[in-house]
């Protein structure tokens, strides 16, 4: 999965970036208390990365 794909689902699901540092993008959550941080820009993230951030957004 492209990172690009992965910011943009974690957007529609309400999160938001609230700052960039160098190459990862910082996403926070009104109703979570998680903080996910998305390396950005990536062609391709591993597997085992996307399920565990999706896993913490609360996507799965």
């Amino acid at each position: 999965m492209k990172s690009r794909d992965l910011i943009r689902d974690l957007e529609a699901a309400g999160w938001t970036c609230c700052r960039i540092r160098g190459s990862h993008h910082v996403f926070v959550h009104p109703q979570w208390p998680h903080i996910i941080t998305v390396p950005h820009p990536r062609k391709d993230l591993g597997k085992g990365l996307v399920q565990a951030l999706r896993k913490l957004a609360g996507l799965t």
